[in-house]
Parts: structure tokens; C-alpha cells; sequence
């Protein structure tokens, strides 16, 4: 599961552009570096999509919603439709 939840980010990452979408995606790694810039306002879902972009889209919709600058993917499931979770983070 682990393994499939780095390969969906790593995907997702791929696939966005800057100005595409508010809340943006950052990788777990990557954000661990400035992690102390932000603040957790919550989490997001998504489920039974049938495109990486559509759940991307879907999960940086949710994050605008909530306020949130970044998304940090926590899990993802592609068993014929896609399913994920992020933490969502808003800027100090």
C-alpha cells in the first residue's frame, strides 16, 4: 500500500502545473523541508475516479475549500477506480 501511495504521488506530481490548480501537491519528502512554514487545516478525500488528473483536480478543489496552499498525498488505492487522501496545509 505504501508503495502504490508513493507511485500515485509521484504520478500526480508529474501531472500538475503551477497555475493549473490553487492548492498545489507537493511530495512528502520535499515538504518534510518546509513543513515548519505551514500549518495543518485538515484533510481531503477523493474516490472512484477514474483519471490521476480528475483525482488531483478533485483533491485541490476540496484543499481550496478548506483554505489550504499544499496537499501532502497520505494514501491512494487504484483498484479500478482511484481513490486518495491529503493533508491539507495553509502557509504561517
Amino acid at each position: 500500500m505504501k508503495k502504490i501511495s508513493v507511485v500515485i504521488a509521484v504520478a500526480l506530481a508529474s501531472l500538475i502545473s503551477s497555475s493549473a490548480f490553487s492548492a498545489q501537491l507537493m511530495k512528502k519528502a520535499d515538504f518534510e523541508k518546509v513543513e515548519s512554514q505551514y500549518t495543518k487545516i485538515g484533510t481531503v478525500s477523493t474516490s472512484n475516479k477514474t483519471s490521476q488528473s480528475g483525482a488531483l483536480e478533485d483533491l485541490s478543489k476540496k484543499a481550496d475549500k478548506k483554505g489550504g496552499d499544499v496537499i501532502v498525498l497520505t494514501s491512494g488505492n487504484t483498484k479500478n477506480k482511484i481513490h486518495g487522501n491529503a493533508d491539507v496545509y495553509k502557509k504561517k
